[in-house]
Formats: C-alpha cells, sequence, structure tokens
C-alpha cells in the first residue's frame, strides 16, 4: 500500500453527515472521494467541477421575495389546514 499523509479540515457537522450518506450510497468514504477529487485535480490541472452562483429566473426570484414576505408576516396572509380545504374553496369562488 502507498504511503499515506493526515489532512485535518474543519467542515459543518450537518454538511459532513449529508456528504457520508451520499457517498456511503455510492459504496465510499469521505477519505476515498477525496482522493478521486485530488486526483482529478491533478489529471485536469484545474478544478473538475464548475462553481457557479445560482441564477433564477424572474419567476422564481419573485416567488422567493413572496415567500420571504409571507414568512415576515404569515398573519397577513390566508392559509389552510390541507390541500382539501383550498381546493373546497376555490371551487366555491368558481360557482
Amino acid at each position: 500500500m502507498a504511503k499515506t499523509t493526515t489532512m485535518n479540515i474543519r467542515i459543518e457537522p450537518q454538511l459532513k453527515q449529508d456528504v457520508e450518506e451520499v457517498l456511503n450510497d455510492l459504496g465510499m468514504n469521505i477519505a476515498e472521494a477525496v482522493t478521486i477529487y485530488f486526483k482529478q485535480i491533478v489529471l485536469t490541472d484545474s478544478i473538475p467541477l464548475q462553481i457557479k452562483r445560482p441564477r433564477f429566473n424572474r419567476k422564481t426570484l419573485e416567488a422567493i421575495n413572496e415567500a420571504d414576505k409571507i414568512m415576515e408576516e404569515p398573519e397577513k396572509y390566508k392559509s389552510y389546514n390541507d390541500v382539501y380545504e383550498m381546493l373546497e374553496e376555490i371551487e366555491d369562488e368558481q360557482e
């Protein structure tokens, strides 16, 4: 076996747990995934993934802003106990 070295990194506990779940499903551990990633950096002489800022279209941004407003002042907005209650109200309005 090749000689190895130890690296220490700090990450959020929830992120580590989420990563471990995904990697476990793929049949590998964090050390194996990091090794693969590092080998790809060497092979491609670059960071082997695209790092982009999320871009949302106008409708998505409007929905996000509306959701933020609802969360800030939920008492100003109509709410329902379940989808059937909402559908019933919609049907009543159409009659």
